[in-house]
């Protein structure tokens, strides 16, 4: 048989429509034999996960690299003429890069592994006409659900019966609070997080219980869908891949133009064809940073284990320096910028307004009022008895189960430091009046040495309407209609601001007859409930805030209640008012540009869908910023692919979000953010520098084979010395410079352009400045030589070699910035950079201690005299460039 399934909109048609609809049964369900079939036809209720890159493409990806294609080009040509030595030692190069790559992404990979929860839930349903529990993915369209409180709801289901029932639906639409569920059928336009007559795969049961007929699963729920927008589209290539690029075709030219000018040069001097190719190859090998995949590798590795002792899990090394280039930070309410819990968070009585905070202290200017002590004794007890949570323990040991309002509002009486049995102790419960959504109320009788005593708690119009006298200063006095109005409005100015009422009161009663006494109840007050802000939010945007990063709330919550958080954390100031809401943005084709001038100047964004999320992300983008996107719930999952970088929380986040995201906060602490992007500049500002380091490096050495090869060919560098001094008295310097602990200052400064390349102008002009020194120093050490010792090629060409390795290992005090004192800056405070000059001279000395070594780099003991000469003439450079940077401080 063929469903008329899947139904649009259900939620806009009758319960009676939709089982219909559905050929299925509300006393007995479906058959066992149907319910097969229906599995059949519609597959098992499971969203595809996504899957998890394989070794293989792990391994894979770290050969895609720019600069590593370069390096495999070297070996090529080095294998081609012959140079199997220099063929091997690049290869070596590019394995050790890939180890350490595959190693730090494999930690990741098993970081998440051990995130992961792989329970699997069981759900009621009427099957033959008997409650059967079967898993949840063996759920079908036209199964009857029975739903009660601690169920995690494995479908999309229409109700069509309810006691009570109120569903945690954060997760998937924001709404920090419990929603109350109805079976009315409701208009076609109501938004999701309004549908109050839905029940949604994904999302827990709070309170009550209910049926209703499933109408989705798998793909068809709403989880489904945004499951499939994640997949829609590919992640963004990141800043530093994009600026790895920029260098490797930047050196490209510098190799072949210089390559070109040499040969045409030895054709005209009509030097030898092999020669040429030599010196070619040498040229080649010089131009490309050998160290620096392995560099950068390290450095990022180094973060990535940073941030996880700092509870930040990265799934991707480059996400480590994507994070601190980001400006715009999307943020998730719930869960991220609040603490994902119900709280009472203010008290109203009368038409006064006390911040709950205040029933905690001693002596306050409310809590002096001997009034006010009474009436919120009364309002915490009333709280306590006309309640259904359960309380185990005492203290910050005390569990709390059952409806998230009523624990709020035992921990608001517990405040006082009293314990339950003082509150509840002295009274048993003898009747209930259950809460309803027709009479929004509940009530329940206590039985006490003094009599009976009515409690009872609903929204405030109803307790309110059903009060005949109201608790004052005055003692109990009749409650007159004009207070009764005031009282409300000052309700609704409250509620305005997004926090949920709740209405307390109560009556002493000689007699047990509850509904008697239920038309006049004596008023207490009203408690108002909120989802906190998390404690260290408002320090962490104001620190983000100082480094120009941009915080964006977008929650699918209601405007009002985004408002008030956004307000508490500062996040937009008090007179602020601003609020964009989903319904309002137009479709990405209708977008105007004066809704995207709106767009990118709102800080807020509520009632917002996945789709819209995405959307929004996609104006910062082409707005050409880079957008962190923050979040735990199912909704958030295609923004936090979509955006540059997404964070998802690891605690309370889903885990299709987890799955999703390329870092994971295993505190969940917006704080643990800020942190990151701290890290994240540390880290650009690091590579930043080894790249200046190892480029003004190689570039150094392109033109000593140039120049040698021009004045003295016989004399210029090997490609077997150059590859040596690129990975050894390069790499250790630059990897030294890659752990640096960067500036403190880094966060009071906006972040980098995004059009700002990675060696920049600047940048540019101090490497050939740099190059250039260590050229001359190096060729003078080499004319010198010439001079003492004739013809002497090979002599020579040793002094080359040693005085480009001392004066690249003195090099790395150079990449202090102009504005450091001399003696004491960022790289003689770094221990790093002193070990790395250790062992490169270590390194030095063992090449000459043994024999085999120095054969294979066509090295020979020197005279002392000569290493006297290579030694001055490596200190040229630093001598020249620290005075040039001491001439700059005394002339700005």
């Amino acid at each position: 048989m063929k469903l008329k399934y899947p139904l649009t909109d259900t939620h806009a048609f009758s319960s009676e429509e939709v089982v219909s609809a559905m050929e299925t049964d509300i006393d007995k369900g479906l058959s066992t034999t149907e319910a097969g079939l229906r599995i059949k036809q519609f597959g098992p209720n499971i969203y595809e996960s996504q899957k998890q890159r394989s070794i293989f493409k792990i391994i894979l990806q770290q050969f895609q690299n720019p600069i590593v294609y370069l390096l495999l080009f070297a070996i090529a040509i080095s294998l081609y003429f012959g140079h199997h030595m220099e063929a091997v030692a690049i290869f070596i190069v590019i394995l050790i890069n890939a180890v350490i790559g595959f190693l730090m992404e494999l930690q990741a990979r098993n970081s998440m592994k051990a995130l992961k929860e792989m329970d699997i839930i069981y759900s009621k349903v009427l099957r033959d006409g008997k409650i059967r529990e079967v898993a949840a993915e063996k759920l079908v369209p036209g199964d009857i659900l029975l739903l009660e409180a601690g169920d995690i709801i494995p479908g999309d289901g229409r109700l069509f019966e309810e006691q009570e029932l109120q569903c945690d639906e954060s997760s998937l639409t924001g709404e920090s609070l419990p929603i109350e569920k109805n079976t009315k059928k409701l208009a076609r336009d109501t938004v999701l997080a309004e549908r109050d007559n839905m029940v949604y795969k994904g999302t827990s049961v709070t309170h009550g219980k209910g049926r209703a007929v499933v109408t989705g699963t798998a793909a068809k729920t709403q989880l489904g869908i945004i499951t499939s927008l994640v997949d829609t589209f590919e992640k963004k290539e990141t800043p530093l891949d994009r600026q790895i690029k920029v260098l490797s075709r930047y050196l490209i030219w510098i190799t072949i133009l210089l390559t070109a000018l040499f040969a045409i040069s030895g054709i005209i001097q009509g030097k030898s064809w092999i020669l040429i190719l030599k010196t070619s190859i040498a040229l080649a090998v010089a131009a490309f940073p050998e160290g620096l995949p392995i560099v950068s590798t390290i450095a990022l590795s180094y973060g990535m284990l940073l941030m996880a002792r700092r509870h930040a899990i990265v799934k991707k090394l480059s996400a480590v320096e994507t994070l601190g280039s980001t400006d715009i930070i999307l943020t998730d309410k719930t869960g991220t910028l609040t603490e994902n819990k119900v709280v009472a968070d203010i008290i109203i009585l009368g038409q006064r307004v006390i911040r709950t905070e205040q029933v905690q202290e001693k002596h306050s200017p409310e809590t002096d009022d001997p009034y006010v002590l009474d009436a919120i004794e009364k309002l915490q007890l009333t709280g306590v008895l006309c309640n259904n949570a359960h309380i185990t323990g005492e203290g910050e040991e005390a569990e709390y189960s059952g409806d998230p309002i009523e624990v709020a509002l035992w921990q608001l009486a517990l405040q006082s430091g009293l314990s339950a049995d003082d509150f509840s102790g002295s009274y048993s419960k003898k009747g209930e009046i259950p809460f309803s959504s027709e009479s929004k109320m509940m009530a329940t009788l206590h039985q006490s040495r003094e009599g009976y005593l009515l409690s009872a708690k609903g929204s405030g119009e109803q307790i309110i309407e059903r009060c005949t006298h109201i608790f004052t200063h005055e003692g109990i006095i009749e409650f007159d209609p004009d207070e009764k109005i005031k009282i409300l409005r000052a309700a609704e100015a409250q509620a305005s601001e997004g926090v949920r009422l709740l209405a307390l009161a109560f009556k002493e009663m000689p007699d047990s007859d509850m509904e008697k006494h239920l038309d006049s109840l004596i008023y207490i007050g009203m408690v108002g409930f909120l989802d906190p802000p998390r404690l260290d939010i408002k320090e962490s945007i104001t620190l983000c805030k100082k480094a120009g990063i941009k915080t964006i709330m977008i929650t699918g919550d209601h405007p009002m209640t985004a408002l008030n958080i956004a307000q508490k954390i500062g996040l937009v100031n008090n007179q602020e008012n601003r609020v964009i809401s989903g319904s309002d943005i137009p479709t990405p084709e209708n977008l105007s540009e004066e809704w995207k001038q709106k767009i990118l100047s709102t800080s807020v964004f509520a009632r917002t869908t996945p789709q819209q999320k995405l959307d929004i992300v996609s104006v910062y983008q082409e707005a050409g910023h880079i957008v962190a996107m923050t979040g735990d719930g199912i909704n958030d999952a295609p923004a936090l692919k979509k955006a540059n970088i997404g964070i998802a929380m690891g605690i309370r986040g889903t885990q299709v979000a987890k799955e999703t995201a390329d870092i994971v906060l295993k505190d969940d602490s917006f704080a643990s953010i800020e942190r990151a992007v701290a890290h994240g500049r540390a880290i650009f500002a690091n590579i930043r520098k080894f790249v200046i380091y190892l480029v003004s490096c190689n570039l150094s050495e392109i033109l000593i084979v140039t120049t040698l090869g021009f004045i003295a060919p016989a004399s210029t560098l090997l490609p077997l010395q150059i590859l040596f001094l690129n990975m050894v008295t390069d790499i250790f310097p630059a990897l030294a410079l890659g752990l640096g602990k960067g500036d403190k200052n880094l966060m009071n400064r906006p972040p980098k352009s995004t059009t700002e390349h990675l060696v920049t102008s600047h940048n540019w002009r101090s490497v050939y400045s740099f190059s250039l020194i260590i050229t001359i120093a190096v060729i003078i050490a080499v004319l010198y030589t010439k001079q003492l010792y004739g013809e002497n090629h090979h002599m020579a060409n040793n002094v080359a070699f040693i005085t480009l390795a001392l004066a690249q290992i003195f090099h790395i005090f150079n990449m202090a910035s102009v504005k450091s004192p001399m003696w004491i800056n960022e790289i003689t405070k770094n221990m790093f950079a002193w070990s790395a000059i250790a062992i490169c001279l270590f390194i030095l000395a063992a090449v000459y201690t043994f024999p085999q070594m120095r054969m294979v780099l066509h090295l020979d003991i020197l005279p002392l005299q000569l290493w006297g000469i290579s030694f001055l003439a490596a200190l040229l450079p630093l001598f020249v460039v620290q005075s040039v940077k001491m001439w700059l401080k005394w002339h700005p």
